[in-house]
């Protein structure tokens, strides 16, 4: 078979979806939804509600945090367990190290 018969003979619906996907930004929107989940669950419920997510940057994700006591609790006791379970569970995102910074987090 050649080249230009693959190109327009009829396409599995993995592909196609695939392809959509993609092309509409659903697999960084689940990325996204499956980190914040890992997330909530690698810091607890309650405090992920005093947290939020910024982006991704080359393999450091950024988290604002709501005062300073939560985030040197984080930095200094618990970076290294969040770390792990966010690669355990958010596969579909690559992060290497976190960084934390004071902020306001209201505007989740």
């Amino acid at each position: 078979m050649s080249s230009s018969q693959d190109r327009h003979g009829p396409r599995q619906l993995g592909d196609i979806l695939t392809d959509l996907f993609a092309a509409r930004g659903y697999a960084r929107l689940r990325a996204r939804d499956e980190l914040e989940s890992a997330w909530s669950r690698a810091v607890g419920e309650s405090r992920s509600k005093l947290t939020k997510l910024g982006g991704i940057r080359r393999g450091v994700l950024t988290v604002v945090v709501a005062h300073s006591a939560l985030l040197e609790e984080f930095a200094a006791f618990e970076k290294q367990a969040i770390l792990a379970s966010l690669r355990g569970e958010a596969v579909g995102s690559v992060i290497r190290d976190i960084k934390f910074r004071v902020g306001s987090v209201d505007d989740r």
